[in-house]
């Protein structure tokens, strides 16, 4: 009996170690950062069954066999769609900045999507006229409705929403919600889902998440887009979720949301329709791609030398372009650049960007939340700023609220806004949109926004920071370890 036990011990430490080790061998042989490769090898070696488990759970990009092949299929028609887009838009030869040229090519060749002129856009900030704006325009809505977002929280205006998709239904309006099944679990546990349905409106759960599915697909990849299309002629999307902020995880200590949506009107919405079309056939198989927008009458369109480049990132897209376009926007910086987020946990590429622009004469503010509702987030993102302050690096912590504003604009002439946090998550996992936009008017209201954080934040002193408690460095340190899988 004992020499049973001596081989079971032997055979178990074995698998373990030939477990840990093949784990181990397949991180090192990925092609993928450093800094995530050591924190996966860090995880699994502190950790080891529990890192090994996490690893095999979440480590790579598996988004299910299902949704897989039904993105291979879509790339054809998708392509040519959007190369019939570029083929309208090269006929229209826009005027762009020279902030705008270097993104728009790389979108256009990465993803296919040009910059499109002859769009109008406004930058909503206030959350009752963001309210009052989308559900006036959904009560005009005459043939089309489509909305996907990360959160839906029932309660206070975002109910209005709902009563405004259910009157657009019983006019005959085609009304498409699609949701993440991760951020909207309080909605889909809600007798809203029900409610939506009895009323006509197609609703749909994005990434459903069970214990079953994390043996066949990642379970925290997220759909973390936020789109409205109206009649394929308003599109609205930014950082702001269909929730109310005066109710919406009030529990968490941190205030009121804030945030930013962008309302336009012109040829880049049928782009926008086009990427929830592919988020909607990606978990349906149902295909409602628009026309492609004709440009022949864009000298006649209001703010017609503008561009907007429409930006999407995620799964199933090209890797990294995301990150690519931040880059490109922080080295063309001249005189200024000013970013919010509300989860900063930045790539070695970003923090090496943000400090060059710094250490060669640019003013950059970055300006984030005082508190976080994510603790791992908040201590993580602190251990990057002794590096950004010695850097002169300016950094504002914003105390009117949760700033959740994803934004950078660069040299006062142009912006990037849209769903991306500076984390990796949103840099390389979930479904993101940014809009790059080259529009002298949105841009000049951008930086009285932006005005308005920095009277309400505080900037944080070098000499001062050097003085926090020890224990706060040991915590910031542990979690800058992981801040790669954060």
């Amino acid at each position: 009996m004992d020499n049973l036990y001596q081989a079971a011990t032997l055979l178990s430490l074995v698998g373990y170690w030939v477990l840990v080790a093949g784990v181990s061998l397949r991180i090192a042989l990925k092609r993928r950062p450093f800094g995530v490769s050591l924190a996966w090898l860090l995880l699994i070696y502190i950790i080891p069954l529990f890192g090994v488990v996490c690893y095999l759970l979440f480590g790579e990009l598996n988004i299910g066999k299902k949704r897989t092949s039904r993105a291979e299929a879509m790339f054809e028609p998708y392509a040519d769609w959007f190369q019939e887009l570029a083929d309208q838009h090269r006929r229209s030869v826009p005027q762009m900045g020279q902030h705008a040229r270097p993104i728009h090519g790389l979108c256009l060749n990465r993803t296919g999507i040009p910059s499109l002129v002859g769009n109008h856009m406004e930058l909503l900030h206030q959350g009752d006229v963001i309210f009052d704006r989308l559900i006036a325009d959904i009560d005009a809505a005459q043939h089309s409705v489509a909305l996907e977002f990360y959160i839906w929280s029932p309660g206070g205006r975002a109910d209005e929403v709902a009563q405004a998709l259910i009157r657009a239904a019983s006019r005959g309006v085609k009304v498409q919600v699609l949701l993440d099944a991760a951020g909207s679990r309080s909605f889909f546990n809600s007798g809203w889902p029900d409610t939506l349905a009895e009323a006509g409106i197609e609703v749909v759960e994005a990434l459903a998440v069970s214990p079953l599915r994390m043996f066949f697909r990642r379970l925290d990849l997220r759909q973390h887009r936020k789109i409205v299309v109206i009649d394929n002629q308003i599109g609205y999307t930014g950082s702001m979720n269909l929730a109310d902020s005066r109710m919406f995880k009030q529990d968490a200590g941190v205030g009121q949301w804030v945030d930013v949506l962008v309302r336009f009107t012109g040829p880049a919405v049928p782009v926008l329709r086009a990427i929830q079309s592919w988020d909607w056939e990606v978990e349906t198989g149902e295909r409602h791609l628009p026309e492609v927008p004709k440009f022949d009458t864009l000298a006649h369109e209001p703010h017609g030398e503008d561009a907007l480049q429409v930006i999407p990132s995620g799964p199933g897209l090209p890797d990294n372009v995301i990150q690519k376009v931040l880059l490109l926007s922080i080295y063309h910086a001249r005189t200024s650049l000013t970013l919010c987020s509300p989860y900063f946990v930045p790539s070695e590429h970003l923090m090496d960007a943000l400090k060059t622009a710094a250490q060669r004469g640019v003013t950059v503010n970055l300006i984030v939340p005082d508190k976080n509702d994510s603790m791992m987030v908040e201590w993580a993102s602190r251990s990057f700023f002794s590096e950004l302050l010695r850097s002169g690096v300016n950094i504002y912590r914003f105390k009117g609220g949760l700033l959740h504003t994803k934004s950078l604009l660069i040299d006062d002439d142009h912006c990037l806004i849209g769903t991306v946090n500076m984390d990796i998550r949103s840099l390389k996992l979930n479904g993101e949109i940014t809009l790059a936009v080259d529009d002298e008017e949105l841009c000049a209201h951008l930086t009285e926004v932006h005005r308005d954080y920095l009277d309400q934040s505080y900037a944080l002193q070098l000499d001062e920071w050097r003085e926090r408690p020890l224990r706060h460095k040991l915590a910031e340190q542990f979690f800058y370890m992981f801040a790669p899988l954060l």
